[in-house]
């Protein structure tokens, strides 16, 4: 098994563990209940983290964690309706509900 993302927020590991799922890549992610344990850890110790089940997936998993990582740095977008500032992940406003397009 190999390491292959850490991240502080259960949330972004959970995230790249879905694009490793969406290629087939066996995986698992560790640590994912320690958030209680900081204090007697030290905080990054205490970090979600992702593994892969298979030494042969590194390369490939690694490479799929960096472009959904990138994907998610994308600027946000305002709203035609409404004015308001949404995630680039957004495919309608949070706000009013209208389409990003």
């Amino acid at each position: 098994m190999k390491l292959i993302f850490t991240h502080p927020s259960l949330i972004v590991v959970t995230q790249a563990q879905a694009s490793l799922e969406q290629q087939g890549i066996a995986n698992h992610i560790r640590n994912q209940y320690a958030a209680g344990a900081i204090g007697e850890l030290a905080p990054i110790d205490a970090w979600p983290e992702l593994w892969v089940s298979r030494d042969r997936d590194e390369e490939l998993a690694r490479t799929l964690v960096d472009q959904a990582m990138s994907a998610q740095q994308e600027p946000d977008w305002s709203c035609h309706g409404c004015s308001n500032t949404n995630p680039d992940s957004f495919e309608s406003c949070w706000s009013c509900g209208e389409n990003r397009f």
